[in-house]
């Protein structure tokens, strides 16, 4: 099981932030957007799939082509609506941003951790394992995502962090030790 102290986060996560820096300005770019607007439009969707597939052009491809297929104003009232809810409701949360076409339990983690990172991360077998072991044959649901946030917050609360720098540490440690 992982036994890390605060000092070894904070560190992972800045070789995180320095080894992504591009996408971890584009995060924080949109997740201000996101918190001072409290909505999200279909370019700003668009922007969530570029930044999750950005090595992987036939899946980006496939997903933005799916989630133009949704309304400027459909995004906009699901992603209000979600973006306006007390703490707590996370299960309705993903299964609202889920109703969209294109956006899996993934793309929801991601649009919330951007929205949220004191309370979200994203949804990644590479931080599932470390905290919860072998992965499930079907991990990628919403209440599978409701299970390693859990183990996210209670490592975050122990150290009095935000939930995405336990994230972010657990995935650059888990990339530089493959």
């Amino acid at each position: 099981m992982l036994t890390l102290d605060k000092a070894d986060y904070l560190l992972w996560s800045r070789k995180y932030d320095k080894a992504y820096g591009f996408l971890a300005q584009r995060e924080r770019e949109l997740g201000s957007k996101f918190r001072k607007k409290k909505v999200m439009s279909k370019a700003d969707l668009v922007a969530v799939v570029e930044w999750v597939f950005r090595v992987e052009s036939d899946k980006k491809a496939r997903t933005v082509a799916l989630v133009n297929r949704n309304s400027d104003e459909t995004v906009g009232r699901i992603s209000s609506q979600v973006f306006n809810l007390p703490e707590g409701n996370d299960l309705y949360r993903m299964n609202c941003l889920t109703t969209l076409e294109g956006v899996n339990p993934v793309l929801a983690s991601v649009i919330l951790m951007f929205f949220d990172p004191k309370n979200y991360g994203f949804f990644d077998v590479r931080v599932w394992k470390p905290f919860l072991g072998n992965a499930p044959a079907n991990l990628l649901t919403a209440v599978n995502y409701q299970t390693l946030l859990l183990s996210l917050r209670k490592a975050a609360n122990k150290h009095n962090l935000d939930v995405r720098v336990i994230d972010k540490a657990i995935y650059k440690r888990s990339i530089d030790e493959s």
